[in-house]
């Protein structure tokens, strides 16, 4: 998987964040017998809460908490049932109260095997008055991969 991230973060994605191992659920197939389209953003939410428990330090409090202020899935291919997918999840912009998240779902077994790709921006706001504050450290510190 190294190989093929860092070949991802080359291709403009951004430096690789996160990659989460999710399982499809016979429950997730619609009529048509693949996953349904709106899975695919369940898929991506849970990544990114798998990446945001990995995060040292606290990520929100009172004042701060992240939002999801804008999102775009490319669908690129049906995901059928049995299948393991990977989600790859990318800094691509890292602001000062918003970072916008590259991510890939791709096959577990086959990572040429692309079913989405697109992006979210998440803004850090306070809930009290609505309006953006900066970033948490901790959050950028994992983003650009600093220590």
């Amino acid at each position: 998987m190294a190989a093929s991230a860092a070949a991802q973060s080359q291709a403009g994605l951004g430096a690789l964040l996160y990659v989460a191992s999710i399982g499809v659920r016979w429950r997730d197939l619609d009529a048509f017998n693949h996953v349904n389209n709106s899975n695919y953003l369940t898929y991506l939410e849970e990544s990114r809460l798998q990446w945001l428990s990995h995060v040292p330090g606290p990520w929100f409090d009172e004042q701060a908490m992240p939002v999801m202020a804008a999102s775009e899935v490319n669908y690129r291919r049906p995901i059928e049932w049995p299948a393991q997918l990977e989600v790859q999840l990318f800094c691509a912009r890292l602001g000062n109260s918003s970072l916008t998240i590259a991510h890939r779902i791709v096959d577990a077994t086959d990572a040429n095997r692309l079913y989405c790709d697109g992006h979210v921006v998440m803004v850090w706001m306070n809930p009290a008055t609505g309006k953006p504050v900066p970033l948490p450290a901790c959050i950028r510190t994992s983003a650009t991969g600093e220590r």
